[in-house]
């Protein structure tokens, strides 16, 4: 028996009740939407004003900043019932560029910035993949020289997710190219049609995820405030990413778990329902076994992504703990949607099917937020 997520450790009543209002919204408002969502690439603007009107874009933040001021455990439940209701990654990825400012912001860019954020008001993207450089951060090509009380942004960023619907765009670039890591900058740059320079390329044709949009971003002499550089000291950029990647890392844990609850329920459901010989496809010994070795995977999965949240919450969560969550459910999660896929036969295969599009919107977690090789290569370095 799958746990009842009310009961998990890291919950308490109040969250529980969270938990359920954002449920009965996401049935409502979200569900009905996603296949017009997938068709057109991109999710419409007005769900995230809906979400930011009820305090559920952002709870955890200041509300100073437009949040509630909660623990992440709130946004940990945000982002596992949309991971649940199959919503693509970019609400994670706006909640991640939050931390940015909240934690190294200046008060100037925290109240400038935060509260569009929290109302849904604005999108944010963050950009670090490049054409040239994925996980390994400190290669980065883009530029930023500083020209005045300007910064002059050249270079070219793929895989940004959010990137052509965001009104902010965190941009990672060299401040001064030739210090290494410690010439890695963060500057956020505001952006619409009439940004000079800034250029939206490909929305990228993804296996899954359909619904997020994803593209190139092309930066040509753009100008960009001094007053946006992150923390408004330059060469911090670096640091700032590693401090904040154990978090991302998590994350695709919490949605990996979410992901194997949702697949392995509704398998169940199915094989229950569905016949073949004169019984259930459930009756069959082999899908009652590989139904509960799934079902054991995940109950494992969830235990230690349990333990992870509430070291999270207590302030002892060590990086090497998010890596392993990282790697381990994300990997475990692609094997139990294929299992739980094999259970629906030629169906399975079916896009109608939600187990369908849940197999292809999974692949993608063992490659962003850093590969699970090197998730491996950061474990191996604490041994």
């Amino acid at each position: 028996m799958m746990p009842r997520l009310n009961q998990l450790p890291w919950m308490d009543e109040d969250i529980g009740m969270f938990r359920d209002q954002l449920r009965r919204f996401i049935d409502a408002e979200v569900t009905p939407r996603l296949p017009k969502w997938r068709e057109q690439g991109f999710v419409d603007a007005a769900i995230w004003r809906q979400l930011g009107e009820l305090g559920m874009m952002l709870p955890e933040i200041p509300e100073a900043y437009g949040g509630s001021d909660t623990s992440l455990a709130y946004q940990a439940v945000v982002l596992e019932e949309l991971a649940r209701a199959e919503m693509p990654m970019k609400h994670s990825v706006h909640s991640i560029v939050a931390h940015y400012f909240v934690e190294y912001g200046t008060e100037e860019q925290r109240q400038r910035w935060l509260p569009k954020m929290a109302s849904g008001e604005w999108i944010s993207a963050i950009a670090m993949t490049e054409p040239g450089a994925g996980s390994d951060l400190k290669t980065l090509r883009t530029t930023a020289v500083r020209d005045g009380d300007h910064y002059v942004l050249n270079g070219a960023k793929t895989f940004i997710t959010n990137g052509a619907t965001a009104q902010l765009v965190l941009v990672a670039c060299k401040t001064d190219p030739g210090a290494g890591a410690k010439g890695v900058s963060l500057i956020a740059i505001e952006v619409d049609a009439q940004t000079e320079g800034f250029r939206v390329g490909r929305v990228l044709d993804k296996m899954g995820q359909k619904a997020a949009d994803t593209c190139e971003l092309f930066f040509d002499n753009v100008r960009v405030p001094v007053a946006n550089l992150v923390g408004g000291v330059e060469g911090m950029g670096f640091a700032q990413m590693m401090s904040q990647l154990p978090w991302e890392r998590l994350i695709v844990a919490v949605c990996a778990v979410a992901v194997m609850e949702e697949a392995v329920e509704q398998a169940v459901t199915y094989t229950r329902e569905r016949k073949a010989f004169n019984q259930t496809i459930f009756d069959f010994q082999n899908t009652k076994f590989k139904l509960a070795e799934c079902a054991t995977i995940t109950h494992i999965a969830r235990t230690y992504v349990n333990d992870c949240m509430q070291r999270l919450l207590d302030g002892t969560l060590d990086p090497e703990a998010a890596y392993m969550a990282k790697w381990w459910c994300s990997e475990e999660q692609c094997k139990v949607l294929d299992t739980c896929l094999q259970c629906y036969g030629g169906y399975g295969y079916m896009n109608e099917y939600p187990i369908a599009r849940m197999y292809s919107d999974a692949r993608i977690q063992r490659i962003y937020g850093g590969t699970n090789e090197l998730m491996l290569d950061l474990v191996s370095r604490k041994l």
